[in-house]
């Protein structure tokens, strides 16, 4: 076999309780359409062989490489609030883990692998438009800096899968820190099975958390390290418009990276109301409860750990209180400080959240859109002649100004040069996102025509998202009136 991968699979070593083991399900006829060569090279694999025949049979799940141990893992979950005690990878398999040359260890997964023993009557497949709008929007979220799990490859497989209608059918390569999610954790708990829990913790904190095994109380420590992985990485979502749709136990990463894109979208004109998911309903993930989710999602987690936090229930509550009272701190930092390197601030003052909250109130009394103003304010922030494409993003062209007037008074406070200024800004500010209409249209390029020439043009531009790109003008601007993308779809 030419397929040569060393894999090193820990989770597989966990007891049977934790995992179904099973191959995935060869496709009828796998293509490659594309191979994330640069994550590759940084998890050490060969790129030209993973694009080989062989490797493409591989990346379809036609063929197990030696060494792989093949599992879908056992969780459960809140969804949209509700516990469902028994979910899983459905659609999901586990080929292995590798050790990256940097040290650091990842899943290798294959999505759309065939039906598993948590398929709940479904398929186990994927179409091709959910493949590749989580391969587009994850490898944009990891060159916007966001923890993320990322895509290593996308196949179609040569046979449809049924939906609404019948959809050309596809496989995508998921690479990440672990799966390990809260939801995890609560299936354990769900049974009561306190000694799964440990041995799940213990698996966890030598993954994610290794300094929290030598503290006083690791589960503790662990716990700690979660809560300010998801108050850190909400707060990344937020600075850069972006909406995860279904924030879901299951769906919520204690490696604190973005896991399991689904409906997700980027935020056109600013609106903290925001929802694109078609089935989140009652606004429940909107962009502005974000924060609120994952708070709520951490009291989860910390419930399910309670039997190993301290020996006495009501000491073991303490704790979880104390452990989850870090979340805002955290957050609000990474968010206000984030903020204000969005408009080009150096140093912090009392009255600065007002001061940028009353730039968010203008721009959302004005639909004004979310990316742009602050990219423009970039440019407005070295050359006053700018100016006018900020304010054309408002519907009252001068609602801004008076807030532009107090900003510029500001930054002539701080002393620093303006074009220093300007390129502190757009390196927080992108230019390129993966704008709802673009995407879709990539999506119906390769799903009606078998067309990937759109996909790769936009995986292109949004491979660099804080340069100047001429020539591509339009994939920076938001939606005309009849291209708005007001819904988007989980896909499962």
């Amino acid at each position: 076999m030419s397929i040569q991968i060393a894999f090193d699979n820990s989770y597989s070593r966990l007891p049977p309780r934790f995992h179904a083991r099973l191959d995935p399900t060869p496709v009828a006829a796998p293509r490659l359409v594309r191979v994330n060569t640069a994550l590759a090279a940084r998890l050490g694999l060969d790129a030209a062989m993973l694009s080989g025949p062989d490797g493409v049979r591989m990346l379809a799940g036609n063929l197990v490489p030696d060494g792989a141990s093949p599992l879908a893992a056992a969780y459960a979950g809140h969804q949209f609030g509700n516990f469902v005690p028994q979910l899983g990878d459905g659609r999901a398999i586990l080929l292995g883990e590798v050790v990256a040359p940097d040290g650091q260890r990842r899943d290798i997964q294959l999505k759309g692998a065939g039906p598993t023993p948590w398929s709940r009557g479904g398929d186990g497949r994927a179409a091709v438009g959910p493949v590749l709008r989580e391969y587009l929007v994850s490898e944009a979220m990891a060159a916007l800096g966001v923890p993320t799990t990322r895509a290593l490859a996308a196949v179609t497989s040569g046979q449809a899968v049924m939906r609404e209608t019948a959809l050309p059918g596809a496989v995508l390569t998921r690479v990440a820190a672990s799966h390990i999610r809260v939801g995890t954790f609560q299936y354990f708990a769900a049974r009561e099975d306190t000694d799964a829990i440990r041995m799940l913790a213990d698996h966890a904190i030598a993954r994610h958390d290794p300094d929290a095994a030598h503290a006083e109380n690791p589960y503790r420590a662990f716990l700690a390290g979660v809560v300010r992985r998801q108050a850190a990485l909400v707060a990344h979502w937020l600075l850069i418009g972006f909406i995860h749709g279904v924030m879901n136990t299951d769906n919520c990463s204690v490696a604190g990276e973005t896991i399991d894109y689904g409906p997700c979208a980027f935020m056109d004109a600013y609106d903290p109301a925001t929802v694109y998911s078609s089935i989140d309903r009652q606004g429940r993930y909107a962009y502005g409860n974000q924060p609120r989710i994952a708070m709520w999602n951490l009291a989860r987690l910390a419930e399910t750990l309670l039997p190993l936090l301290h020996d006495g229930e009501e000491a073991s509550v303490e704790v979880a209180k104390e452990v989850l009272a870090g979340f805002s701190p955290v957050f609000e930092e990474a968010y206000f400080g984030g903020l204000r390197r969005k408009i080009g601030l150096a140093t912090a003052r009392e009255g600065d959240i007002d001061f940028v909250n009353d730039l968010l109130k203008c721009m959302a009394e004005n639909a004004a859109d979310f990316t742009l103003t602050f990219r423009r304010l970039s440019d407005a922030a070295a050359d006053p002649g700018a100016d006018a494409q900020v304010l054309a993003l408002f519907r009252e062209a001068g609602a801004v100004a008076p807030w532009m007037a107090r900003w510029r008074l500001r930054l002539a406070e701080e002393g620093r040069a303006p074009e220093a200024v300007r390129a502190a800004m757009r390196a927080v500010n992108p230019l390129f996102i993966p704008r709802n209409h673009l995407v879709e249209e990539a999506l119906n390029a390769a799903i009606l025509h078998d067309d990937f020439g759109p996909f790769e043009t936009l995986m292109d531009v949004l491979a660099h998202p804080f340069d100047d790109r001429p020539g591509f003008e339009r994939h920076t601007l938001p939606p005309a009136p009849e291209e708005r993308v007001t819904q988007t779809f989980c896909g499962t």
